[in-house]
């Protein structure tokens, strides 16, 4: 579980579609094309990934659905559990606060949250941007805690950021 359900969801966006594998609800989604377009809501082109940001990414929110890869004609999808089959839309929260432990680093209250850049940990938010470039452009929102004993921390996302 990457995501607690301590969390206040003030603005989500559904414009867009998750097609890169699967995914755990709980970090930061870029934009894959920076050709989509706004004014086609269920356009194809409109796609989000988990992926290691770099200056020229976007970063679009939060992920607050499970993506899975399920035989459809075999089972169902767990409503319960708020999955979504690959390719399908997405709920991305772009403000409000999460409790995750998809954290890179050890966070402190104040301090800015990036979208990180490791290749390693996909998706994850970090506490720092490894090039300074990025830094403005991979701002997300900032820490409310530290980490507590199981890994878990507080973010406050502020989505968009027009970076500096």
């Amino acid at each position: 579980m990457a995501l607690k359900a301590d969390r206040h969801e003030q603005t989500t966006d559904i414009s867009y579609f998750y097609v890169a594998g699967t995914g755990t609800r709980g970090g930061v989604v870029c934009l894959d094309l920076l050709s989509a377009s706004g004014a086609a809501m269920d356009q194809g082109d409109n796609t989000v990934s988990y992926q290691a940001a770099s200056t020229t990414d976007v970063p679009v929110g939060i992920l607050l659905n499970d993506v899975v890869d399920k035989d459809r004609t075999r089972m169902k999808l767990n409503e319960y559990k708020d999955e979504v089959q690959k390719g399908g839309k997405v709920t991305v929260m772009t403000q409000g606060y999460v409790v995750t432990n998809m954290v890179d680093g050890a966070p402190s209250p104040g301090d800015v949250a990036y979208a990180s850049d490791d290749a390693t940990k996909p998706g994850y938010i970090s506490t720092y941007a490894a090039d300074a470039t990025a830094s403005g452009n991979l701002a997300i929102g900032r820490w409310m805690s530290a980490k507590d004993a199981d890994g878990y921390a507080k973010v406050r996302i502020n989505l968009p950021n027009f970076g500096a």
